[in-house]
């Protein structure tokens, strides 16, 4: 999941969550139920309310297929909604796998004359070029107008393209936590930090008690853009933050440089890391997370960073979110802790009423509140009742990015164009993993991100 060209619109570039990182709760309770009817209108229940419902057309004989990077439990969990509006409207509906990066699988696609009719693209830029490239479709007037109840200016912004809705943010990310092995803290008498030299501490003091401190997927590029963006975000300040972004300032500013210099203190420090550099580059996400909280006190490491939907990997081990896993926010690193938001948009590149249709129902509550009640999901609808989460770390976490409103900010790869942030073995990706091999190497690693960046942005 990461949820790239820039997005100049209303500037303060509503691309980050700026989402109050103090707000998380670690108590885990279940919540309830869920609902849809045969016909065209149905309302998602939950604890006895009602949510806002959306009525569809009747599609019988039609069929459709939507395209999104998603695998694994995440993948499984988006076709239950897809099912839901199979019910609904009697249109079939066919997931199709696709490969990183989505543009060029969708450009292979188009290509060779069979597009799908949807697709689920993880970066604000890939919606630009989609649009650019005459692949994308408007919305039409049912989804526009769900898009408008449902969601704040910001995030229908971030969708839009020269002022028009291209795309509905389904699904959203908070990518500023620290995620640990609570036996492995206990066991250490490490404390949760809250600021980076906290952090360093704490590090220190699970290290001392025997198990390595952090486990690192390196081998996916965009979890290393991640850690950067954090530290930038709260180190260097939002102003300069939408200043790179935009490649308004070079990566080789000294802004850059004091950002690497303080993720070098972590990735730099012998035996800090899971397998050291290379150990750490040829772990993909999903394993840097189970490793984190497999073999009880004595995993891998003792802490993986990442976003909320590290839930659905957890799942697949034995510990227990809010017992054996617990988490708490990326400390601050400058005056205030950094929230960094991602996410994925439906944008429709064949338009048709069972697109269109399709659209509207991602932009309702409906859609958002069957992959709610999974886990591992974050939906920007307002109109969500949080009820519908899991546990109360998701729950808060929802609340908190609703709260956000239109103050926010977006994954800072994902604003670049797709050749610097968003491709593996290239740009932002390939030069932060080399770091990662390479941590004194500050200096060039500022003169390759730049390099790569000017012929991406066009100089």
């Amino acid at each position: 999941m990461r949820t790239n060209n820039s997005i100049r619109t209303g500037r303060a570039a509503r691309t980050a969550a700026v989402v109050a990182a103090g707000a998380l709760a670690l108590s885990l309770t279940a919540c309830g139920g869920g609902d849809g009817d045969k016909g065209g209108k149905s309302g998602a229940q939950d604890g006895g309310k009602t949510a806002t419902t959306v009525t569809l057309p009747r599609l019988d004989g039609q069929s459709l297929e939507v395209a999104a990077v998603w695998t694994g439990a995440e993948q499984d969990n988006f076709k239950k909604v897809l099912a839901e509006f199979e019910k609904r409207t009697g249109a079939k509906v066919t997931f199709v796998p696709a490969q990183d990066p989505i543009i060029n699988f969708l450009g292979s696609k188009i290509a060779g004359g069979a597009p799908p009719d949807v697709a689920m693209l993880p970066q604000p830029g890939a919606i630009k070029q989609a649009v650019e490239k005459g692949w994308a479709k408007p919305l039409g007037a049912e989804a526009t107008k769900e898009l408008a109840k449902n969601y704040s200016a910001g995030w229908q912004e971030i969708g839009s393209v020269d002022g028009k809705p291209y795309g509905v943010y389904y699904k959203a990310a908070n990518k500023s936590l620290i995620w640990y092995n609570a036996q492995v803290f206990e066991n250490a008498g490490a404390d949760e930090p809250k600021s980076w030299d906290e952090l360093l501490a704490t590090a220190q003091t699970v290290y001392d008690s025997g198990v390595t401190p952090f486990s690192v997927g390196g081998a996916d590029g965009w979890t290393l853009t991640d850690w950067f963006e954090n530290v930038y975000l709260s180190q260097a300040g939002p102003e300069k933050y939408d200043q790179l972004a935009q490649h308004e300032i070079k990566w080789t500013d000294p802004s850059v440089k004091e950002a690497l210099t303080t993720l070098a203190e972590i990735w730099g420090k012998k035996d800090y890391v899971a397998g050291g550099p290379s150990g750490a580059l040829q772990t993909e996400f999903p394993a840097s997370v189970t490793q984190t909280f497999t073999g009880g006190d004595q995993p891998k490491a003792a802490m993986v960073y990442e976003g909320d939907f590290v839930q659905v990997n957890i799942a697949e081990t034995e510990a227990k979110v809010g017992t054996d896993a617990k988490v708490f926010p990326f400390p601050s690193v400058g005056d205030t802790a950094p929230v960094v938001s991602g996410g994925d948009a439906a944008v429709i590149l064949k338009d048709s009423e069972a697109a269109q249709a399709l659209a509207t129902f991602l932009a309702s509550p409906d859609a958002a509140v069957i992959q709610a009640k999974l886990g591992g999901f974050l939906s920007p609808n307002k109109a969500v009742d949080t009820s519908a989460y899991p546990n109360e770390v998701q729950k808060t976490m929802a609340e908190a990015l609703i709260a956000a409103g239109d103050d926010f900010r977006f994954d800072m790869s994902d604003q670049a164009p797709q050749a610097f942030g968003g491709t593996p073995g290239k740009g932002e990706w390939k030069a932060l993993q080399d770091f990662l091999k390479n941590p004194k190497d500050i200096a060039g690693t500022q003169a390759r991100l730049e390099a790569d960046a000017a012929a991406a942005y066009g100089g």
